[in-house]
């Protein structure tokens, strides 16, 4: 019999396995409440290799840009400010371009070092406005622009504004201060005549630089501490639901280990009653038994028994942990709620641990309510196959017949599985199929030494909904222990 694809949709004929394209899962657990990935969607560390080359061909493409614009403005302020120094302060050409270039080199080298950029640019404001003070008597009223031209103003602003972007507020209103000092003793002190003042107009300039500057810096930060306290947020989530859901294990766990640390206690105490004239020893070790059972459930319950609620106070509940026994119940319960569901029992039924049976109740209810939450209208084959060394477990559901809604879910289910699993030494696996559907599969071995039984072939001979059922061979060989599959999310 040729193996077929074991997740063919409804109504559908499963193709032939050389014509399907082996899906490509994501690597390592998502959460549950995300849509399943499409088959054709490319690994994760692929994507993430070129995501990153694009950040980094981005990021060196902004930072080419940004020189060049700041070079195109060096270049303007060079030469407007040689033109004007050379017509309003009497230099010559040369001395005019040379005091314009230090304007040029102080914008093109504050994209790097803002610092070194402003003091340049205020100390060739400095050396100009002085060796142009004789010429002021001279010049004609109102007289140039003096101490700051125009081109100067526009450059050194232009430093505060790049020196705020990079530097504490503290820095930027410091250096800003410097300059307003500077601008007053060369004016104020120094002074000349026969100039327009324009100190009075350069530090106000300046002040709005940094006060932009500033804003844009703040925002930005703000921005960063925003993205990190998300980042923080999402982490402590993650990690409550993940403590919530060990609790919630712990509490199931500790209700079960209760029962038969009980009922070791009542047999104990029982036995002697069984047997014609007991022995003092046989009485004295089965009173031993008893006292240790008892002092064993008494810390049992003083460590665990806070587990059971967020209130320690509160009643413990009644009802016992569910079993595979109760797997019909559950089953007809979601089928009342609107699935299709159909069952696909195999081997005989063995005596497993409590914990075994509840981890393995609790992963077919969660797979279930994945359904239920993410492919309302779907086929779902649920599969339990015994074996002498553990249980098999499968939930697969076909394409949903209508858009899925929002779940108001935590997405965490697919985590409580594989807790449940790892704790047992069995795995769970989780895996979108090629039609559109979604199939968890688990094993729960029935200690911690057993072998992971192997992928199972499929039959095509199967019928209810185009779900081939999931037929696991024996169990490989003892001795190797299981680990968790890296799987993806559940629908």
């Amino acid at each position: 019999m040729t193996p077929t694809d074991p997740t063919a949709a409804d109504g559908e004929t499963p193709p032939h396995p050389a014509e399907v394209p082996a899906p490509t899962p994501e690597p390592g657990p998502e959460t549950a409440g995300e849509p399943a990935p499409a088959p054709n969607r490319a690994p994760e560390p692929a994507r993430e290799t070129l995501l990153n080359r694009l950040r980094t061909r981005t990021r060196r493409w902004l930072h080419i840009l940004k020189y060049l614009i700041a070079t195109w403005i060096a270049l303007g302020i060079t030469l407007a400010g040689g033109d004007e120094l050379s017509t309003s302060y009497g230099f010559n050409t040369e001395d005019g371009l040379l005091a314009g270039f230090a304007q040029g080199l102080a914008v093109v080298l504050s994209q790097s070092r803002p610092v070194p950029a402003w003091g340049i640019s205020l100390a060739a404001m400095v050396a100009t406005a002085t060796a142009a003070r004789p010429a002021l008597a001279d010049a004609p009223q109102p007289g140039p622009d003096w101490p700051w031209a125009t081109p100067q103003v526009l450059a050194h602003a232009f430093v505060f504004f790049v020196l705020a972007l990079r530097l504490p507020i503290r820095r930027a209103v410091a250096a800003l201060a410097v300059s307003g000092l500077a601008t007053f003793v060369v004016e104020g002190v120094i002074g000349g005549v026969g100039y327009s003042a324009t100190g009075l107009v350069a530090v106000a300039v300046f002040s709005v630089a940094v006060l932009v500057g500033t804003a844009l810096r703040a925002r930005s930060e703000a921005r960063t501490q925003l993205v990190e306290q998300e980042t923080i947020t999402a982490e402590e989530r993650a990690r409550r639901t993940l403590l919530e859901e060990r609790s919630r294990i712990a509490r199931e766990l500790h209700d079960v280990v209760a029962h038969h640390m009980s009922v070791i206690s009542i047999q104990a105490q029982v036995a002697p009653h069984l047997v014609e004239n007991p022995s003092e020893e046989l009485k004295e070790n089965l009173a031993g038994i008893r006292q240790n059972a008892l002092e064993a459930l008494t810390e049992l319950r003083r460590v665990l028994g806070v587990l059971r609620s967020e209130n320690p106070d509160e009643p413990a509940p009644d009802s016992p942990q569910p079993t595979l026994d109760r797997l019909d119940a559950l089953i007809e319960n979601t089928r009342a709620a609107g699935l299709d569901v159909v069952t696909d029992i195999a081997g005989e039924p063995c005596p497993y641990p409590p914990g075994v049976e509840l981890s393995a109740y609790r992963i077919v209810q969660e797979a279930l309510s994945n359904v239920l939450r993410h492919a309302p209208g779907s086929k779902v084959r649920v599969e339990v196959s015994h074996f002498s060394e553990g249980v098999h477990l499968g939930v697969i559901n076909s394409r949903p017949d209508r858009p899925v809604p929002p779940s108001p879910g935590t997405g965490h289910g697919l985590l409580g599985m594989r807790e449940r699993a790892t704790m047992l030494g069995g795995h769970v696996t989780a895996t979108p199929t090629l039609h559109g559907g979604f199939m968890v599969t688990a094993f729960l071995p029935k200690d911690a030494c057993v072998a992971r039984p192997p992928l199972p072939p499929t039959d095509p001979a199967a019928a209810d909904g185009g779900i081939p059922p999931q037929k696991p061979p024996a169990p490989a060989t003892e001795g190797h222990v299981p680990t968790p599959d890296e799987g993806a999310q559940t629908p």
